[in-house]
């Protein structure tokens, strides 16, 4: 599938007060990167929660209207049937576009409670739990839900790829699993282990890609290092990919889960 620019995600106009508030967005943001340690990266989001909205309304931020689109799109059966669970949740952007769509099934998880607090506010999800993925595994059993996503968390001091297999387990047999990664130069160690993991959870008959779709326009770049070269012709963004995949139809046994070579965890 080709790079994505629009769909049902156009850019919008930026306010005139995002326009103000923008280079404060772009140093808070690049901060943010260039935290790699995952106890100081759940203290930043845990300060940054009240005003993390309008800071990524300010960036473009595209990715959560992205990847519910590339999600819905392959979702069999009425939205409202399909039990959906949304990891590193946040302040519940990727919810607002669940909803729009029909989903109302939602449970979410994140390792910040100050997320959490936003997420709860906004009344659309039926469950809400504290977990730090990567230290402590999902409150949910083997092959619960119809759907997983996980959005923007899929970074270095955020989610590791160790994790990924924990995702699997919590998916039924046959459900989908919707996940994205910034492709700039600044991710792209992190985002090489990624699809290693992928890779060989794939090779191990796990899981199928169904979809691996880049985005030129993700969100703007906040520095030289996070868009590399070419800045003027992409307007100033970073680019980014969403993966889609399908567990396998028979689930493995009960607590077994698929593994991962050590190498490729990050």
């Amino acid at each position: 599938m080709g790079p994505s620019q629009a769909g049902s995600c156009p850019h919008r106009r930026m306010t005139r007060e995002e326009a103000g508030r923008l280079p404060q967005v772009l140093t808070r943001v690049g901060a943010s990167h260039g935290i790699t340690d995952q106890a100081c990266k759940l203290r930043f989001y845990d300060d940054w929660a009240p005003e993390y909205d309008q800071d990524v309304a300010a960036l473009k931020y595209r990715a959560p209207c992205l990847a519910v689109d590339c999600l819905s799109r392959a979702l069999s059966g009425a939205p409202h049937d399909a039990l959906i669970l949304d990891v590193a949740c946040g302040t519940g952007l990727v919810a607002v576009e669940l909803q729009a769509r029909g989903f109302l099934q939602v449970h979410g998880v994140d390792g910040s409670p100050e997320m959490l607090k936003q997420a709860q506010a906004r009344g659309l999800y039926h469950r809400l739990s504290l977990c730090t993925l990567g230290q402590e595994p999902l409150p949910d059993p083997e092959g619960t839900f119809d759907a997983v996503i996980m959005v923007g968390a899929l970074s270095e001091g955020q989610v590791p790829c160790s994790a990924i297999p924990e995702l699997l387990r919590v998916t039924k047999p046959g459900g989908l699993l919707c996940l994205t990664t910034r492709s700039n130069p600044s991710n792209l160690p992190y985002k090489e282990a990624l699809e290693a993991t992928f890779d060989s959870l794939e090779q191990a008959g796990a899981w199928q890609c169904l979809v691996a779709q880049p985005v030129e326009h993700w969100e703007l770049g906040t520095s030289e290092q996070e868009t590399g070269l070419g800045t003027c012709a992409n307007d100033g963004f970073i680019s980014g990919i969403i993966y889609l995949y399908r567990k396998q139809e028979r689930s493995q046994g009960e607590g077994e889960r698929p593994s991962v070579p050590a190498p490729v965890e990050h």
